[in-house]
Formats: C-alpha cells, structure tokens, sequence
C-alpha cells in the first residue's frame, strides 16, 4: 500500500509526526517501510498511530528468530526461533512462533497468537483470536483475548483476565485482578481470583478454587480441593468441592440458579467435606 501524503493528513496526524512524513519521506511511502522507517527512528507512537488508522495487511514476514528493541509489523509474523523485544511487539494479523515470546512491554495481535515455547509479556497482552502458548503464560498487567486461551502450563495474569472463548491450563490460572470468561474454565491445578470470578459455563479445578470476591457460573462449579469466596458463590448448576465450600461472611452459595427446582437432585447438587452454613439453593449431598 502507498501512502500519499493526502492521504495521510486525511487521517489528521499529529504536527511532529507529520512534518516528519513530509522531510524524511517526501510525503509518500510505502505503508510497511514507513512501518519500519519509524520504528528505526524509535518514533514507536507514531508507528502505533499509523497502524491505527490503516489497519492491516496480508503480507507475512518470516525470519529464524527475531530481536528488536521494537516490532510493529501490519501483517503476519511467522518466527521460527522466538521473539526476544525489549518494548512492543504488534502484528496487524497473526503472530506464531515454534519458540517463545518475550516482551517488556505491550504484545498486540489482530488475530491468533500461537507460540511452542512460553509466552512473558510485562505489560498488557491484547489477542483478537485465540492465544495458545505450549508452556506457561505469564502477563505483567492485564489479558484481553477475543477467542479461546490455552496454555499447556500456568497461566498468570498481574491485572484483569478477560477471555471470550473457553480458558484452559494444564496447571494453575492465576488471575491477580478480575477474571472473567464467556467460556469455561478449566485448569489442571488452582484456580485463582485477585477479584472475583465470572464464566458464562462451568469452572473445573484439579486444586482449589479461590477469589477475593463472587464467583460466579453460568454451569457448575467443581474443585478436587476447596472452593473459597469473599464474596458469595453462584451456580447455574451443581457445586462439588472435595474440601471445603466457603463463601465469604454473611455471603449465601446458591446453586441451581439456571435449573427447575424439581431436578435440583440431579442438576443442582452440592458436596463438600461439610455443609455450609449458608447453602441457601440447591440439593445438598453429603
């Protein structure tokens, strides 16, 4: 794509970076050199802005591995080795790499981002597709992903963790902010809330289950360990805790929120090492 420089102060960019279009440029360019050019010039908000406005592109660009003080790229990456960045790392399409992921600040994708070796992101990590990562995934400050997230390890988020599509981890989800899922979660070890806890389907822990707040599913709740909440615990279905079921002071546990009061037996059981003193719905087993 060519850009002009009508066609770029259409766009009304900013005096400084715009005088440096018209003297380094000429007022004209090719869209992913200028891309480049900036990022160069370490002008990374400049860069930034143009991929705003500009969107992204079909071109892939692949190399064995890839370290930069910054990649600001329209296409798709395709890494073989990894990707070591010491600011951001943006793609207007996919990211993939057979290593991992390494950013001190910002990973952004347009689409999926998929990585054989770990992902460590110190600042936000953005996916407007799926995110999988084939060991652990562990973001400074917060998580937004459009499509599913898979990790084979941990996956431990510093802020919020927002998933649209299903969250799976083969151990713990550490979540230091708000977690929240139009999915389900699952994870082999703990899951864990810094807030509380949201899923529009069920929550499947190999350890316990823990949150700072209400933990909230649309589904059924099931921890081989313990269930604890500092707020209340709601459930669409059954709860099943293999240790103890606890909401937080003067907070009920409700479950079978989404089904008939007569299936409760089937569809709305509760179980722990105890009851709780404030089950307030559902069928209790003990």
């Amino acid at each position: 794509m060519q850009l002009t420089k009508n066609f770029v102060k259409a766009k009304q960019p900013c005096a400084a970076g715009f005088r440096w279009f018209i003297r380094n440029r000429n007022g004209q360019g090719e869209y992913q050199q200028l891309l480049d050019d900036l990022v160069a010039e370490n002008r990374i908000d400049d860069a930034l802005w143009l991929l705003d406005q500009f969107g992204p592109i079909d071109a892939v660009r692949t190399l064995d591995s890839l370290e930069a003080n910054a990649v600001i790229f329209a296409g798709e990456l395709r890494i073989r080795q990894g990707i070591e960045v010491d600011t951001i790392v943006r793609a207007g399409r996919s990211i993939h790499t057979q290593g991992s992921i390494r950013a001190q600040g910002n990973i952004i994708a347009g689409r999926d981002i998929r990585a054989e070796g770990g992902i460590r992101c110190d600042g936000n990590l953005q996916v407007a597709g799926d995110l999988h990562t084939g060991w652990s995934l562990d973001i400074g400050q917060t998580l937004n992903c459009r499509g599913l997230i898979k990790a084979r390890r941990d996956i431990r988020v510093e802020g919020a963790l927002q998933a649209e599509g299903d969250l799976h981890a083969g151990e713990d989800i550490d979540s230091g902010g708000p977690l929240s899922c139009n999915g389900g979660i699952k994870a082999g070890g703990n899951v864990i809330g810094g807030a509380g806890i949201h899923t529009q389907r069920g929550i499947m822990a190999g350890q316990d289950i823990r949150c700072a707040d209400h933990l909230d599913a649309r589904w059924g709740i099931l921890a081989r360990g313990d269930i604890l909440a500092g707020g209340s615990i709601r459930a669409g279905e059954g709860i099943e805790a293999g240790g103890q079921l606890q909401a937080g002071e003067g907070h009920g546990i409700y479950a079978g929120l989404s089904v008939r009061q007569d299936t409760w037996p089937a569809s709305a059981l509760v179980r722990a090492q105890s009851r709780p003193p404030l089950l307030l719905s559902g069928h209790w087993q003990s």
